[in-house]
């Protein structure tokens, strides 16, 4: 494959094309080394991806971003271009995206997870010649309908930078996780069975629409229910003459941000009965209180994407509420404070 047809490649995402043949056009002549028979560039950037905006405070990109969309826009924000990267060269802890630009500043805007077939998510309008980067929307699939769907991972960074003459500048796009998925159990306290099967579990929220810094612009009230639940044995009682069984559901959802009105709400299906209906988000960050205190809350939502609730019933299936575990963290609950 020469260099033409790779360049022309990075122009399209799996069955969208992103830019017009007058785009290419108007690319080729101002960088002339995509032609094999002209010298070729002589200027810009080789950029690295990290994502280490997680609890580890490691880089996962290579192990977690399976596909790569970069979109390149001018100092005032017009659409340039997209570059996709894709497969096992992100696996490549080497891997860098090398991009040919006339001297000049620009903005660049990354997702990863976007463009695989198994996507969840999907621009609003595809970004084209003409588009303008205030306009970029990143929306859900099937929002403001019932997500029960484990959704495929999302991440965005973004970087701003210039390009000199005669130089490759080396930079770095640092990515955020946009997708959590969250595991709700349910415990008798003095021990015995649980059956999912006696609750509805439900969470709401507002977060399906993504602008281009990542915020959440109102898209209406999402409900995502359960893409897996069920019971497991987890032990024996104290005595040791009864097993105990949980009951588990469990939640894949977009991005949760610190003020939303999150819920979780379970119900009890032989009378309707709510047996809990609480702030998500604040109980998540019960934990940020006790074992991460020095971190903002929205650092700590964002930094984690993987979370666990014990919920303990007494014997009429009545929450307790005196504590929850979360994460592995036993939380001692103040209902006045929520």
């Amino acid at each position: 494959m020469n260099k033409t047809t790779r360049f022309i490649h990075t122009l399209r995402l799996p069955g969208m094309v992103l830019c017009t043949v007058l785009a290419v056009a108007a690319l080729l002549s101002s960088c002339h080394g995509i032609y094999n028979d002209l010298e070729p560039c002589s200027q810009g950037v080789r950029l690295r991806f990290v994502y280490d905006y997680n609890m580890e405070y490691a880089n996962a990109f290579h192990s977690q971003v399976d596909c790569l969309a970069l979109l390149v826009y001018d100092e005032q924000g017009n659409y340039l271009v997209t570059y996709i990267g894709t497969g096992d060269e992100l696996k490549d802890e080497n891997y860098r995206m090398t991009l040919d630009l006339e001297k000049g500043s620009y903005h660049f805007i990354a997702y990863g997870g976007l463009t695989c077939p198994k996507t969840s998510f999907s621009f609003k309008a595809v970004p084209g010649i003409g588009s303008i980067m205030q306009d970029l929307r990143v929306e859900m699939h099937n929002a403001g309908r019932v997500s029960e769907t484990d959704l495929h991972p999302l991440f965005h960074g973004s970087l701003d930078m210039s390009v000199d003459n005669g130089a490759y500048e080396e930079a770095t796009v640092y990515l955020m996780k946009n997708t959590n998925n969250i595991r709700v159990v349910l415990q008798q306290m003095n021990g015995g069975e649980v059956d999912d099967k006696n609750f509805t579990f439900r969470i709401t929220d507002d977060n399906t629409l993504f602008a281009p810094d990542n915020s959440l612009i109102s898209n209406g009230g999402q409900v995502y229910a359960p893409w897996a639940q069920g019971q497991r044995t987890v032990g024996v009682t104290e005595e040791g003459d009864e097993t105990v069984t949980v009951a588990y559901a469990e939640f894949s959802t977009s991005r949760l941000v610190a003020g939303n009105h999150t819920r979780l709400t379970i119900t009890r299906n032989s009378d309707n009965a709510q047996v809990l209906n609480i702030p998500l988000n604040e109980y998540l960050l019960l934990l940020k209180s006790d074992h991460f205190d020095k971190m903002g809350d929205q650092e700590f939502l964002d930094r984690e994407n993987n979370w666990s609730l014990i919920f303990f019933l007494d014997n009429n299936h009545n929450w307790i509420r005196t504590h929850i575990v979360v994460n592995d963290w036993i939380v001692r609950i103040n209902d006045a404070e929520l």
